[in-house]
């Protein structure tokens, strides 16, 4: 059955249509995003989609075919920090945010279908605001930018929700285009497109998804935020993206505590590797970007102290396999890594992750290939 006809079980009468919205893996750039740095994701096939009509009064009401019992019901009037809880403050922090704005947006009714796997670091949160954000764009005839409607889905997220993310993955969702990766200057706002020439290299990125879930807003992710602001204070720079790579030694000498010089050093070098890492794309050095991955994944596990075992384990297994490269993606503590594999090695590769997780007791990883697809649309079903 469509998610439209769904929609009309659901709520007894049709949808003004469907959006959708895709999940992201960041090939490169981790924890750069708040710091004003530089990221590189490039947007999944695997999309939320939200099928959409509008009420005549300020109601919304949201269900999921992921979420079991009624829809949820609130009046926009009501929408605010904390309320309401759960995944639904995703929807309803979206319009509040837009009706903020300025921007006369009613209510609505949503049914949601989720295909990004939640809590593995694929964005699957800023998929549902983005979907549900251009739905509401469309719906109302604003014809916002997709940056200002990308800008509001992090709004929501931070203030409703109460997850302190950067811009990255709704910018992601809003501006990836097919084939290419997105290189954002987080600051600027600047995005180009990076083609991701995989299949004329015969190569392959591999997406192990743990199944070892974390929640950002549970996690160590809001504390990395504040050691980085406080040490861009101490270092007198507006962000840690102003540390020149060359100054880093000194820079660090200048801070007492040795992990506030940890965190520092894995920021500054991971912008560095970002932007080697578009170098490295345009000239076809695909050996290149295997190792900056791995070192990525170094950084994060040894400074930035984000990796874990289960994330370790999938990186090595993957290396030792042959890829050119792995490294962990997303927030941390949890989630997906990538891995870097020549097209023939494929199935290799998800052979041996799997059976280091079995050894290791950790749970079987899903292991699919990535395919660099386009940004959030509406559907025609």
């Amino acid at each position: 059955m469509t998610l439209t006809r769904r929609f009309a079980a659901a709520y007894g009468r049709g949808p003004a249509g469907v959006w959708a919205a895709p999940g992201r893996v960041n090939l490169i750039g981790e924890h750069t995003d708040y710091n004003d740095g530089f990221v590189l994701p490039f947007a999944l096939d695997r999309c939320t989609a939200a099928a959409v009509s509008l009420r005549a009064d300020d109601r919304l009401r949201v269900a999921s075919l992921q979420q079991d019992g009624a829809p949820v019901e609130v009046a926009l009037s009501d929408v605010r920090p904390g309320r309401p809880a759960g995944w639904a403050a995703y929807v309803a922090g979206v319009l509040w945010a837009m009706r903020g704005a300025g921007h006369p947006v009613g209510g609505m009714d949503v049914l949601v279908d989720g295909r990004v796997p939640v809590g593995a670091g694929l964005s699957s949160s800023a998929a549902l605001e983005c979907a549900v954000a251009l739905a509401a764009d469309e719906l109302h005839a604003l014809g916002l930018p997709r940056t200002e409607l990308a800008a509001l889905a992090r709004r929501a997220e931070n203030e409703v929700v109460g997850v302190p993310t950067g811009g990255m993955d709704q910018l992601a969702a809003l501006l990836c285009v097919e084939g290419h990766a997105l290189f954002l200057d987080t600051r600027s706002g600047q995005a180009e497109q990076v083609p991701l020439e995989l299949d004329g290299a015969g190569l392959r990125i591999l997406v192990i998804d743990t199944r070892v879930r974390r929640s950002l807003g549970e996690s160590a992710y809001a504390e990395r935020r504040r050691t980085c602001t406080e040490a861009a204070r101490a270092l007198g720079v507006p962000a840690l993206r102003d540390v020149p790579l060359a100054d880093l030694d000194r820079c660090l000498r200048s801070l007492p505590d040795p992990t506030v010089r940890r965190r520092v050093r894995h920021v500054v070098t991971e912008n560095s590797r970002v932007l080697a890492t578009v170098v490295a794309l345009r000239t076809g050095d695909w050996a290149e970007v295997g190792r900056l991955m791995t070192a990525s994944h170094v950084s994060l596990r040894d400074d930035y102290e984000v990796s874990c075992a289960v994330l370790d384990t999938a990186v090595e297994a993957a290396l030792g396999s042959g890829a050119l490269g792995a490294r962990m993606t997303g927030g941390g503590f949890g989630g997906c890594a990538l891995a870097l594999v020549a097209a023939g090695g494929v199935g290799g590769t998800q052979n041996a992750v799997r059976r280091a997780a079995a050894q290791h007791g950790f749970p079987e990883p899903d292991i699919f290939v990535a395919t660099p697809s386009g940004a959030a649309r509406r559907l025609h079903e």
